[in-house]
């Protein structure tokens, strides 16, 4: 995909899908909305991490950095192929997502699909599926191992594991992949059927002119297939428990901080690697997208460290990342980097000296402009052309909830710039975004159907009730799409007949 390029796009998750299953997967509406963005003249179609959920349904906290979320595997080519029995609903909320009820449901049908794979699949499919697990096995072998070891101890952290297995002792790894073979081969299957599915979903997008964009978290989880496989690549201790954490320190916002818990990179060993380990991540992401954000871009330049020990985030220290180095390493390796740079919050100028001399677009929120001067960075006057314009992201409320939450300054003044109203807020921000200078425009699903604060993807810092959103196809009717496709014509983002003018 060529950044350079004047374009717009949608950001919807693939859990954010209709579908009768309890959630949005790879299936056929997910088909249907490449349809929808290709008919609303859209050449993006942003995603939220696809690699498995952590903590709090968060997919930026997964078990690992290189597998797909099990739960995106449709279940409709399962049963095309006959390994799967049409299944009985036990009846999903079609509006939200119940983790709780939906994964375990989810892994059941996908267990039931594997045997019938193993039992009955094509001797085709067979030679697929072992060729693509001799393909991948430089982090499938250690992630299919994680995944059936913790299974049976119901998800007990790798560090409380017998001490041959935490420790990776050669004989006893041996002897557990002997042990649990079975459990291993449906790992492997599931993993299969994710990099077919996400594979084939791209290639239809591809073919209408939509482009898949991914998103990649900076951090892996403490408790994770990466940090039990290479743990010396991580700051941890004798008992491999953190001894410095990642976060971000106090502001206006929250006075303890932002103490995330992930582990922190041996950026040292990593580089005497020659960045390996990075390079084979950002491998794997651009065989899924075509483009994909790097979450907190800051850390490549300078990290906050916290005390493993500390309850928050108030007591740290900024330490300087790999910086360049990291980056001229992979582009050597990988070539040309898609590459969005996510450089919000606390940006000093060695950020924007690394994101420029990569060459990387950084990221511009309309709805962080009004609270200040018109010299503010974030109003579109003063975007750049390396840049991708946002109405928000998914940790902002809509639109139209901001609007509705906004100081009576801040909604005069967006008012004023904007000539707009409660009734038209979002489609002003979208216009404003696409007629800005920057190269890309992106705008959540729920801004294009102008939907209130009930409908918002994530509040940070808040522990449940977040990534569970979902639409139906009755909210998107016609309008929507025809809108979207004006503005996006008119703006020289999209197909100029789009417009449909007279003569």
């Amino acid at each position: 995909m060529n950044l350079n390029q004047r374009s717009s796009g949608v950001l919807l998750h693939i859990t954010s899908l209709p579908g009768p299953h309890g959630m949005g997967d790879f299936g056929p509406d997910a088909y249907r909305f490449v349809d929808w963005l290709q008919c609303a003249g859209q050449s993006i179609w942003q995603l939220l991490p696809t690699t498995p959920i952590g903590p709090g349904d968060s997919p930026y906290q997964g078990v690992s950095a290189f597998a797909g979320s099990p739960w995106m595997v449709a279940l409709e080519p399962l049963i095309e192929k006959g390994w799967l029995a049409r299944p009985q609903l036990p009846g999903f909320d079609g509006r939200h997502v119940d983790y709780g009820r939906v994964t375990p449901w989810r892994e059941q049908q996908l267990r039931a699909a594997a045997q019938g794979f193993f039992a009955n699949g094509s001797a085709a499919d067979r030679q697929a599926f072992a060729a693509w697990c001799e393909a991948q096995k430089s982090w499938l072998d250690d992630y299919v191992l994680f995944m059936a070891i913790r299974s049976p101890l119901n998800g007990q952290p790798w560090w409380e594991w017998s001490e041959g297995l935490r420790k990776r002792e050669p004989r006893a790894i041996a002897a557990a992949r002997k042990d649990y073979a079975q459990e291993t081969a449906f790992w492997q299957f599931v993993q299969w059927q994710f990099d077919v599915q996400i594979g084939a979903l791209k290639t239809y997008a591809n073919e209408r002119g939509v482009h898949i964009m991914g998103d990649l978290p900076i951090f892996v989880a403490h408790d994770s297939a990466d940090c039990w496989s290479r743990p010396d690549l991580y700051y941890l201790d004798t008992d491999f428990q953190t001894t410095v954490v990642a976060g971000v320190p106090p502001d206006d916002m929250g006075p303890l901080g932002q103490r995330w818990g992930n582990p922190l990179y041996r950026w040292d060993r990593m580089a005497a690697e020659g960045y390996a380990w990075w390079t084979a991540r950002i491998q794997r992401a651009l065989s899924q997208a075509d483009v994909f954000r790097i979450d907190h871009f800051r850390g490549f330049a300078g990290y906050y460290e916290i005390p493993g020990d500390s309850p928050d985030a108030k007591r740290g220290e900024w330490k300087t990342g790999p910086g360049m180095a990291l980056f001229d390493a992979i582009r050597k390796a990988l070539g040309p980097l898609p590459i969005v740079a996510e450089d919000l919050g606390f940006i000093t100028d060695d950020v924007h000296a690394l994101r420029d001399g990569c060459g990387f677009p950084g990221m511009k929120i309309l709805q962080f402009g009004f609270g200040a001067e018109a010299d503010h960075e974030f109003l579109p006057h003063n975007w750049p052309r390396a840049a991708v314009a946002y109405t928000g992201t998914h940790d902002n409320d809509t639109v139209r909830g901001w609007w509705n939450q906004a100081k009576p300054r801040e909604r005069a003044y967006v008012g004023s710039y904007l000539a707009c109203g409660e009734h038209d807020i979002h489609w002003a921000m979208i216009r404003a975004c696409a007629n800005s200078v920057a190269q890309m425009a992106v705008f959540p699903l729920q801004d294009v159907l102008g939907l209130g604060s009930e409908h918002r993807m994530n509040v940070p810092g808040v522990l449940g009730g977040n990534w569970g959103w979902r639409f139906h196809w009755g909210m998107l009717g016609q309008e929507p799409a025809r809108v979207l496709g004006l503005i996006t014509a008119a703006s020289g983002r999209g197909p100029f007949e789009l417009l449909k003018l007279p003569g």
